[in-house]
């Protein structure tokens, strides 16, 4: 797992960081039993992000090694706000929707 260094959080847990960073904790360690959904670069070519309840990626045989994560929300509806968001702030910011293209330049220092 890759954690996006601007991670998008949601309005539920957006002014909790110790919260936040225990979440992240969590995740990363296949501990996460909390109603928190991380926000992904989508795997596949035509989709913008995935949702996935943190829950799934305890599992062994979960792909998580590839997993981009850009964001972070408690609650399915937050993390469907939260990847709004996301997607708006890319377009607003370069007028296409190329969302992984935008995150992995940001990633690389290449701006906008």
């Amino acid at each position: 797992m890759i954690w996006y260094e601007n991670l998008y959080i949601g309005e539920s847990i957006s002014k909790k960081k110790a919260k936040i960073r225990r979440l992240k904790w969590k995740i990363s360690h296949d501990k996460c039993f909390t109603n928190a959904f991380v926000i992904v670069l989508c795997r596949y070519e035509n989709n913008l992000l995935e949702i996935i309840p943190a829950r799934e990626l305890r599992q062994k045989a979960y792909p998580k090694q590839n997993l981009y994560i850009v964001g972070l929300a408690k609650g399915y509806e937050d993390a469907l706000e939260t990847a709004a968001k996301i997607v708006t702030d890319v377009y607003k910011k370069t007028g296409e929707f190329q969302v992984k293209r935008y995150i992995l330049q940001q990633k690389a220092g290449g701006g906008t």
